[in-house]
């Protein structure tokens, strides 16, 4: 086995990040002609492993176990050790979610085996995949190699990849089993992490229309609400915002925020500083505003406007509500 891709629960569907490593697998296996598994394992795993199997893989792996149904770090720790020394796969890819986090680590401690994390992207050079990730609070990109003889552990950075680039195709469900039972649980975990109790999900919102300090006081807020109302979007921001008080935590975007991957995300106000861009560059259309001709949001920005949006919000709400009408 050369690449195995692990799926990832969240409340009984895959979760967005599993399927952006899978493009990421898909991606790798066409270019080195590698053979590429899918792990679907845990409460709900039969659905996953069904979900799946339209989608370009050489098969696809069920593991059914009680103890796997709800997570914990010395279950999940000890089915992996377990799954690579049965399978031995080159690479094994996931998202880099707050799941991964807690317990790949300690897969890795275990096997004396490689875990590059967080990844934004890969090469290939020499026939062997070179992965990129962000240094110094984001402020440089280091490449890295494996020369691990074993099984390379990967985590990839939310939108780093796209999970509507993932080929269709199909693959056979083989059922794999290990001898595992509840005397490995040392610990109990608590449930799930959630950046904010109520807090709002920015991950799955299709627009998201966010705002930075050149909204200038928070009053102007409810110019940039109608706006949100007339695109049927989510509110989202920059640090500045958050840090002022105008808006919660759970509305932040950036490395210090949530990841977002919407259809369309219009920046508002918002430079472009890389810590606010890692947050958002997976977006699919990137509008910015900015007064500042030379902001760097424009960089990357698939369509931009030059001017002050005070001036320009009013009449974009405007404009899509006649629409609308």
């Amino acid at each position: 086995m050369d690449i195995l891709i692990v799926l990832e629960n969240k409340s009984g569907s895959i979760h967005r990040m599993s399927l952006e490593a899978l493009a990421a697998g898909q991606k790798l296996a066409s270019e080195l002609n590698l053979s590429l598994s899918i792990l679907a394992m845990g409460k709900n795993g039969g659905d996953l492993a069904n979900d799946v199997s339209n989608f370009k893989a050489d098969e696809i792996l069920l593991l059914e176990n009680p103890i796997l149904d709800n997570y914990s770090s010395d279950g999940y720790s000890f089915a992996f050790t377990s799954i690579l020394g049965q399978e031995k796969p080159k690479y094994l890819f996931m998202g880099h979610t707050y799941m991964v986090r807690d317990f790949l680590p300690r897969v890795s401690a275990k096997l004396q085996i490689p875990f590059i994390s967080d990844v934004i992207q890969f090469n290939v050079d020499n026939d062997a995949p070179v992965f990129t990730k962000q240094v110094f609070n984001a402020k440089l990109a280091a490449d890295i190699v494996s020369n691990s003889h074993g099984t390379t552990l990967v985590s990839f950075q939310s939108a780093a990849y796209q999970s509507d680039q993932v080929e269709s195709g199909s693959a056979e469900i083989r059922t794999i089993s290990i001898d595992m039972d509840a005397s490995v649980i040392k610990t109990q975990s608590e449930e799930p992490f959630k950046e904010e109790a109520g807090g709002i999900d920015l991950t799955n919102a299709e627009i998201i229309v966010s705002i930075g300090r050149g909204i200038g006081k928070e009053e102007n807020l409810s110019i940039v609400n109608t706006l949100v109302d007339a695109l049927g979007a989510e509110l989202g921001s920059s640090r500045p915002i958050v840090d002022s008080g105008w808006l919660e935590p759970s509305r932040q975007i950036g490395s210090s925020g949530q990841n977002v991957a919407p259809k369309m995300y219009l920046a508002l106000g918002i430079s472009g500083a890389i810590q606010h861009v890692v947050g958002m560059k997976g977006s699919k259309n990137i509008v910015a505003v900015n007064k500042d001709p030379e902001a760097p949001i424009f960089e990357i920005a698939d369509y931009g406007i030059v001017g002050d949006i005070l001036e320009i919000i009013p009449k974009l709400s405007e404009a899509i509500q006649a629409a609308k009408n």
